[in-house]
């Protein structure tokens, strides 16, 4: 007799083993690719009585990966920056602290230091080891506001940079900003290769100045592509008054988003005088010119030309 088959295993009929339930804390963790810390909530400090520096939100975070953090190593950036530092007056604040490697250098000013860290344990940490004269927060840069003459300070995380500079910008109390930031945003603020909408809407109040190109090798982590350092410097003489920088933004934004041909073209369109659109197109030396290729001055001569016309 032939023999018999042996019976194909059913794979469907396989016992599988129990899947495993989650727990509460790996629900929370999905989809966000970080570890659960079993932390408390956000919370709000409001500060001590008569604080000037306000209410700061904090975010109960972990280690320097998950805050986008990658911090100075290079001494020689560190001493630049507190060379540009020392140079401008006014009590000191640093945006993201760290563990310190920018902080240390800065106390030797001996100028009122305020630090705003969003790591609470870093900021209890570096607090403890500086001198009276420095205090160092756990808090949110993109909640806080300096006081009124401040210099800012900030190795600023790159995921950051773009909101970091809006929160600055809108400020309306510290005087001037040392900032490292991507080495392409730092060209680009600073107007290099022509300015962009950001850099137009803020520069009848700010003068922006690349100073140096930072390596990516400055940095540990080291991250994947250089940095900058962009000096900000609030005007002693603003080109327009405030009382008019909503409308002037306003209609920045209107020209970088308008139609036409050329920077002629878009100017005339947005309602500035057809021989001055010629010749702030002249003056910009370019044979073809876009809107970018205008300087401080040259934005704000074409905004008087559109109201001037507006109001005729």
């Amino acid at each position: 007799m032939p023999a018999r088959k042996k019976p194909r295993p059913n794979n469907h009929s396989r016992t599988r083993p129990a899947r495993r339930r989650r727990t509460a804390g790996a629900e929370s963790t999905a989809g966000v690719g970080r570890p659960d810390t079993g932390r408390r909530a956000p919370r709000t400090d409001p500060g001590e009585p008569g604080d000037p520096f306000g209410a700061t939100t904090t975010r109960f975070v972990g280690g320097r990966h998950e805050l986008g953090q990658n911090f100075l190593v290079d001494r020689r950036v560190v001493d630049r920056i507190v060379t540009l530092v020392r140079s401008r007056p006014g009590p000191i604040v640093e945006w993201g602290t760290g563990d310190g490697a920018l902080t240390r250098s800065l106390v030797a000013l001996r100028r009122p230091l305020t630090g705003i860290e969003i790591d609470p344990r870093r900021a209890r940490e570096l607090n403890a080891r500086t001198p009276a004269h420095v205090r160092i927060r756990a808090g949110d840069l993109l909640e806080h506001a300096p006081p009124r003459g401040s210099v800012v300070v900030a190795n600023i995380p790159f995921h950051l940079t773009t909101p970091a500079l809006r929160h600055l910008l809108d400020g309306d109390g510290w005087s001037s900003a040392v900032l490292v930031v991507q080495w392409e945003v730092a060209r680009k603020r600073a107007g290099v290769g022509g300015g962009t909408k950001m850099t137009a809407q803020s520069w009848p109040w700010y003068q922006f100045v690349l100073d140096r190109r930072v390596p990516a090798s400055a940095f540990r982590p080291r991250p994947s592509v250089d940095a900058g350092i962009l000096v900000v410097d609030r005007r002693r003489r603003p080109l327009l008054g405030h009382d008019v920088a909503a409308d002037y933004r306003s209609w920045v934004g209107r020209v970088f988003s308008g139609p036409g041909r050329g920077l002629a073209d878009v100017l005339r369109r947005a309602g500035v005088p057809a021989a001055t659109a010629r010749r702030l197109a002249d003056a910009t030396g370019r044979r073809s010119p876009l809107p970018r290729d205008l300087d401080a001055a040259g934005w704000v001569d074409a905004f008087r030309g559109a109201r001037r016309r507006d109001r005729a």
